[in-house]
């Protein structure tokens, strides 16, 4: 029933846009006339070749950022010229520099710019003024490419292209081949694409583009020029393959495994604007590591994506925040069941922290009509803990979980250059009687024609299927804000009833929640005499139980944030909070517990990331009033530069959290709450050595140390009022709420791309964990601690080699 309603709602929604749509006129838009060549030229950044003579030049740069509109100095003029062929379009640029030994140029690695000047040419064939794809090569000749749709960029996204660039005494120079398998464009006779060339010059902290952006109404791809003259080319088949293959030695307790793998990554253009990707048989070993921190909230620890082919293209998939790609492959659902009921004698022998994924595969696109369509697919395997008796060793198995079907279907309709209403649903079946999830969504996102105010909305459904008991649940969401000008506002109001669950392929830690949220905002568009940017914020909300009805929180607060023409940055916010109801900490259905009036305040600063030497610092402090409870943050960040090829980043966090009441266990159908004191150290460092843009070291280490201490005589019986009441609570080995933990993750890795699109990876990777009930430890004996345990060692080599189908084809026919 909600997928039939809210299917009707975007077919109804749908229709009527294009009876309505009319297409923005923003701004007096550049025209660039295409030539169409014989003979492609050599990729080598020279610029020399005689198909570049007497070709119409893309000048006349403008400034973005910081200015508006500011001509390019004449010393910095920058020209772009434009051909193509039945192959590719082929982009020539000339960077003058006034000051050339200025130029920065910082050696990389695909997709990381670092602090690079840079040259940008954004595409979109459709001209719908949201979907472009970017395409940047830095002064150090790295590539990086990405998607950008309105003011959002995602440079997750992959392709195949080229380009070189070269330096003498004037400047420098970039030559790009962008394939058409590399862009989706429609099969006409004559054509007109969407166009954008950007330079940033780092040493000037100026950033200029082909055509005029206003910054101060609508978005930044709406702000494109006009690419004509394509004619008679033919999309062609966009068929690539990525086989792989990897060795791995483990060696973990004095217990050594290895392990052979290969697989394949497919990529292939249904039509013109569709495009399946899929995974078979993969691996994920040299994924980088989570940041796993000691974990006492209610809620699951959420970690970020380090698998590629599930950060590769997922833009309509995220859509509605129903996707968290980690529950695929995730722990089993039955990981922490499987030690119950076990027999006399009984242990658990193996029990698989992650499910194993069989394969996944994507479809994805968009119509000329600007009809995006996505589907996803992903099976994992039946997973079993091992059972063993200890006394006859006999085993025996628990599926802890079955075989299971993820898939994600989306309907993403774009108008007016600025607008969308989508339609999303998520399911999740597993084999036999366990849980079942699905969620229907429905998604607004729509502009006035004058980009002055922008209206969002949500409604979704959901149903969670437990043995034949199904459970319905019903959120939503409204926004208005104000988008034009320096001065802007806005409201939202977010709602969930008591059974919204979207957890089997999405996350969401609360429902049963009626909240409302305002903001006004001041910001400029253009510099002052000591201030790039700014912007002051003031905030509210006020939070409420939806079922029973009652107030959870009311606050209010404010923050700023300004850049200097120096480059230096600055910001902070003060909230001040009413009494909060934590539904949450007590762990049990309708409880609370009240947490005194509170006031948060935060500072922080950032250098120019220009020089050798940068910082970052931020510092945190929390209050609760009439209360011993506080809460103290430190974050320093120093980064060295020591050359073009060779950078460190370290980070230190520390947090101390004092006179906390939280959960401590259950005890006679009474909730146990205790003090608590919390204190964590965080070190962290990245470093990165670049031989070429092609070949580099790189170091990735963290320890993360914990502890959570109980104090004794604080224990409390929490009443159904909110209030703690003093009571006594035995301490013993097996309910000892206190915790010292300690982690420590190092990885060191060489790659090599040794082919466009082909790449080897060796990894060395070091993992030690540690977790006791020695919570008065400090942070140097707990590292001793650690080190007494055993280390887990993995020396791993992943070689991933492109084949495209038309360079294949074109080697057999010749």
């Amino acid at each position: 029933m909600p997928i039939r309603f809210f299917f009707l709602l975007f077919i109804f929604f749908t229709s009527n846009i294009y009876t309505q749509t009319e297409k923005l006129d923003l701004i007096d838009r550049k025209t660039y006339e295409i030539t169409r060549i014989k003979e492609a030229p050599n990729i080598d950044g020279t610029l020399e070749e005689e198909v570049y003579n007497s070709l119409p030049l893309a000048s006349d740069f403008l400034m973005f950022e910081p200015g508006d509109g500011d001509p390019i100095p004449k010393a910095y003029a920058t020209d772009v010229e434009v051909v193509y062929n039945d192959e590719a379009i082929f982009i020539a640029a000339y960077m003058r520099s006034g000051e050339p030994e200025k130029t920065v140029k910082q050696f990389t690695q695909r997709d990381n710019i670092g602090i690079s000047e840079y040259f940008a040419v954004d595409i979109n064939p459709y001209d719908d003024g949201e979907n472009q794809t970017r395409f940047i090569v830095t002064t150090s000749g790295a590539i990086i490419d990405g998607k950008a749709n309105g003011n959002n960029e995602d440079y997750t996204f992959n392709t195949v292209w080229e380009a070189e660039v070269l330096h003498d005494e004037t400047g420098w120079y970039a030559e790009i081949k962008i394939p058409y398998s590399a862009l989706r464009f429609p099969k006409k006779k004559v054509q007109s694409w969407a166009i954008q060339f950007t330079r940033k010059i780092t040493h000037r902290n100026e950033t200029y583009s082909w055509n005029y952006i206003d910054k101060s109404v609508g978005k930044i791809s709406q702000y494109t020029g006009l690419l004509t003259g394509i004619k008679n080319i033919d999309p062609p088949i966009r068929l690539s393959l990525y086989p792989y293959a990897s060795a791995e030695v483990q060696q973990f307790d004095d217990r050594t495994k290895t392990a052979l793998s290969a697989g394949l990554d497919v990529k292939y253009g249904i039509n013109d604007a569709f495009t399946l990707d899929a995974t078979l048989v993969p691996d994920f070993g040299q994924a980088a590591f989570d940041d796993v921190e000691l974990n006492l909230t209610p809620f699951e620890q959420e970690f970020g994506e380090n698998r590629a082919f599930f950060t590769e293209g997922t833009e309509l998939f995220t859509k509605g925040d129903l996707f968290y790609s980690r529950r695929v492959g995730d722990r089993p659902i039955g990981y922490r069941s499987a030690a119950e009921n076990l027999r006399n004698d009984e242990v658990i022998e193996e029990n698989p922290e992650r499910t194993d994924l069989l394969n996944a595969f994507k479809i994805s696109g968009r119509t000329e009509d600007n009809l995006g369509i996505g589907f996803f697919n992903a099976i994992t395997s039946e997973m079993k803990a091992i059972i063993r008796d200890t006394i006859t060793g006999e085993t025996r198995t628990r599926i802890t979980e079955p075989f299971a079907n993820y898939n994600i279907l989306v309907l993403d309709q774009q108008f007016n250059q600025n607008s969308s209403v989508s339609l999303i649903n998520t399911n999740v079946t597993r084999e036999g009687h366990y849980r079942d999830g699905n969620v229907t969504g429905f998604l607004f996102d729509v502009y006035n024609k004058a980009n002055s105010y922008n209206f969002q909305g949500e409604l979704k459904m959901s149903q969670v299927n437990i043995t034949n008991n199904t459970l319905a649940g019903f959120a939503s969401k409204f926004s208005v804000n104000r988008t034009k000008g320096n001065f802007r506002f806005g409201a939202s109001h977010r709602f969930a009833n008591q059974t919204y669950d979207i957890n089997d392929l999405g996350i969401n830690f609360f429902n049963n929640y009626n909240n409302f949220f305002w903001s006004t905002s001041y910001q400029i568009f253009e510099p002052t005499e000591r201030f790039n940017r700014y912007r002051i914020n003031i905030y509210g909300k006020h939070q409420r139980r939806y079922r029973p009805d009652m107030a959870v929180n009311t606050g209010v607060g404010g923050s700023f944030f300004a850049v200097t023409r120096q480059r230096f940055a600055f910001g902070g916010n003060l909230d001040v909070n009413s009494k909060f109801r934590d539904f949450f900490e007590p762990r049990k259905d309708g409880m609370f517990i009240n947490y005194n009036k509170s006031i948060f305040s935060q500072l922080w600063v950032s250098s120019d990331y220009r020089k050798t030497f940068a910082y970052d610092i931020r510092l945190r402090y929390g209050k609760f009033l009439d209360s011993p409870q506080e809460e103290y943050r430190l974050r320093l960040s120093p980064r060295v530069r020591f050359s073009d090829k060779f950078d460190v980043i370290y980070s230190f966090n520390y947090s101390l959290e004092e006179n906390r009441h939280s959960f401590v266990d259950f005890s006679n159908g009474d909730i146990i709450f205790g003090k608590r004191n919390m204190e964590s150290i965080e070190n962290s460092l990245k470093a990165s050595y670049n031989f070429n843009t092609k070949q580099a070291l790189n170091l990735s280490f963290r320890n993360f140390w914990s502890t959570a201490h109980f104090m004794k005589e604080s224990y409390s019986v929490l009443e159904d009022n909110g209030t703690l009441n003093p009571n006594s609570y035995p301490i013993d080995d097996q309910n000892n709420p206190n915790r010292n933990f300690n982690i420590w993750n190092l990885d060191l890795s060489y790659s090599w791309q040794f082919a466009p699109g082909s790449q080897a990876i060796l990894l060395y990777r070091n993992s030690i964990f540690n977790q006791d009930k020695l919570s008065l430890l400090n942070y140097r004996y707990s590292l001793e601690n650690l080190f007494e345990q055993p280390i887990k060692q993995v020396l791993s080599l992943r070689v991933v080699y492109f084949i495209d189908y038309n360079n294949l084809y074109n080697i057999f026919e010749s």
